[in-house]
């Protein structure tokens, strides 16, 4: 089949989500102006550079959390692992302003070293970010929608030691969950290692492209 988007696609649910999957869940938290922790999650969500690192967020309206990111000019990106579904799953919910998504899903705080926004204690790795560009976004006619873009460098991380092995962050090990379409999900168990025809031989078979 073929659509355009702007005419409709005639199924019973949006495919848009389900072909663009997975998505890695942003799990953002940040301050209010109060001081007031929030904590959130997004599917709109990846890496977007490596040197240095950085990381972007969506937010389709401007919710707590990219107006707090905004406003203080910082967030940190939990990891969601497996074990951490659930309560990944309750701090998606809609709070009352100043209400703690950190209390309502069970989870303690970790303090950051560089931001002032705290983290997920349970979480695998949290990155702590400062805002390096936001923006309203766009459609091709120019027209502003009600997205946010939130882009953030990363200027600290945090690893659980458990996650570790023989130098490298076991992805597998910390099962990170993923955004698909619908309300489906997934999990990271399972890696196969694969090289580019521009490694040359420079890594012996079986590691993994850095």
């Amino acid at each position: 089949m073929f659509y355009e988007p702007r005419l409709g696609h005639g199924l019973p649910h949006d495919p848009f989500k389900a072909i663009i999957a997975p998505r890695p869940i942003g799990w953002i938290s940040t301050l209010d102006a109060e001081g007031r922790p929030n904590l959130a999650p997004y599917s709109f969500f990846n890496a977007v550079h490596s040197r240095p690192p950085m990381l972007a967020f969506t937010s389709e309206t401007m919710k707590h959390s990219a107006a707090n990111a905004i406003a203080r000019g910082e967030f940190v990106f939990n990891l969601c692992s497996r074990a951490l579904f659930e309560a990944m799953n309750i701090s998606s919910g809609a709070l009352p302003e100043g209400e703690s998504e950190f209390a309502a899903a069970g989870l303690e705080t970790a303090p950051s070293r560089i931001v002032k926004a705290p983290r997920v204690a349970a979480s695998p790795a949290a990155l702590e970010c400062r805002v390096a560009q936001s923006m309203q976004l766009r459609d091709a006619d120019g027209e502003p929608l009600q997205g946010w873009l939130i882009i953030g460098q990363v200027v600290g991380v945090h690893i659980d030691e458990r996650f570790l092995r023989d130098g490298r962050f076991d992805t597998a090990a910390a099962q990170p969950v993923a955004r698909c379409g619908y309300r489906d999900y997934a999990a990271v168990t399972e890696l196969f290692d694969a090289l580019r025809p521009t490694d040359g031989g420079a890594y012996a078979l079986g590691q993994r492209d850095r």
